[in-house]
């Protein structure tokens, strides 16, 4: 997708609108997870070193009933947070519209406003024509740098692009850049890792990678339902009995365009879900549940990926949360971390959390942000707040 960023367009002296995705993790009111706030620092510096009047900033955070004002799901702790990010004053305004919203914006010393959340309002969610040139006659320019959000069609992300010109900012520029290469035109081999928890989530991903993958890795609770569809006995592992015979298909359709799909060989398994008594096995007798993978199928993960150019990960292998189902995601995380002579991109979500809690974010060429945005650009859907932007 060849779209405009903001360095196509001349912001200064003109007032810059930025959709962020500031959906911060909070706890009593404390941020516990800054990392999104500092992914929009690029865009929003670069705006303010051109020159532009105002840098106005909007954002959800949370899932507030959509009818006013709701203390819990303020933007008000990121401002603070902010402020000590750019080591500059930031204006926080207590809505998103209205007359005393532009007064506000057009009084305040700031260069940078960041306006209150946008899900108080119902319209936003509803891609209301109304909210959206409300918010667009806030500024002259319309900025997206909130990929995490790109996949629905909501007033800041879609409607908005009616009224203004229209450009990606540098955190959705890199991802088209690394998730689109990555699928599209890879250094090969390519290989996907597949991990989570079904199968019908990843359906329209595994049917869009077959005919561009070289390797398919496919472990967590959705390979039992490919093991199952090979007559190999699972236990009393996870299973979508419906989805056996699609599972079938899909590797039937792999073989026949040559493309590998390596499945879980050895189990960590458990008598119970909420039990770490565990032990590993290469059969999974009646009684007993998979909850990661073992020691063998490890190797060969490691093994096909080291052989790989390109390596996208979208999903985990096990039950990484909790420490007795923790090392086949571990394990591989640390594999990907090691290669030196390949690009690994993460397909944020689960995957992402993963790489966090390990500590291995800088080991990674391109973490997304977006967890069903990623997964449905993954997939070769439109994302309806990047088709909107401005072509170059």
């Amino acid at each position: 997708m060849n779209k405009k960023t903001i360095k196509d367009v001349a912001v200064k002296g003109k007032k810059v609108i930025v959709r962020v995705d500031f959906n911060v993790p909070l706890e009593n009111g404390v941020i516990t997870d800054d990392r999104r706030i500092q992914g929009a620092l690029p865009t929003i510096q670069y705006a303010l070193k051109e020159g532009a009047s105002k840098v106005i900033l909007m954002s959800h955070l949370g899932r507030p009933k959509g009818t006013g004002f709701e203390a819990e799901f303020s933007l008000k702790p990121v401002a603070v947070r902010l402020e000590q990010l750019l080591k500059e004053k930031v204006a926080f305004l207590s809505d998103c519209v209205g007359t005393g919203v532009s007064d506000a914006i057009a009084k305040s010393s700031e260069r940078v406003v960041l306006l209150e959340n946008l899900r108080f309002h119902k319209a936003e969610e509803k891609n209301d024509a109304v909210f959206a040139k409300d918010l667009a006659s806030l500024a002259d320019i319309y900025v997206n740098d909130a990929f995490g959000t790109a996949h629905r069609a909501h007033a800041s992300t879609a409607g908005i692009t009616q009224y203004l010109p229209s450009v990606a900012g540098f955190l959705i520029e890199k991802e088209l850049q690394y998730l689109g290469s990555a699928i599209n035109d890879p250094k090969r081999p390519l290989t996907v890792i597949l991990g989570g928890a079904k199968v019908s989530d990843k359906i329209e991903l595994i049917k869009n990678l077959i005919p561009k993958a070289n390797n398919i890795i496919i472990g967590g609770g959705m390979a039992y339902t490919f093991l199952k569809a090979q007559g190999i006995a699972i236990g009393n592992s996870k299973l979508e009995k419906d989805k056996i015979e699609l599972a079938a298909e899909l590797l039937e359709q792999a073989k026949k365009v040559g493309v590998k799909i390596a499945l879980t060989e050895d189990f960590v398994v458990t008598q119970s879900f909420m039990s770490d008594d565990c032990k590993t096995v290469d059969a999974i007798e009646d009684g007993w549940e998979s909850l990661d993978i073992g020691p063998k199928t490890i190797e060969t993960f490691k093994k096909i990926l080291s052989q790989s150019k390109t390596i996208v990960w979208n999903g985990p292998l096990g039950v990484f949360e909790r420490a007795a189902y923790v090392k086949g995601t571990r394990a591989i995380a640390d594999h990907l971390a090691s290669l030196t002579d390949a690009t690994v991109v993460i397909g944020g979500g689960d995957s992402a959390a993963a790489v966090a809690k390990f500590g291995l974010e800088d080991k990674m060429t391109h973490i997304s942000t977006g967890g069903g945005a990623s997964l449905e650009f993954l997939e070769g859907k439109d994302l309806p707040g990047i088709a909107a932007l401005n072509n170059k």
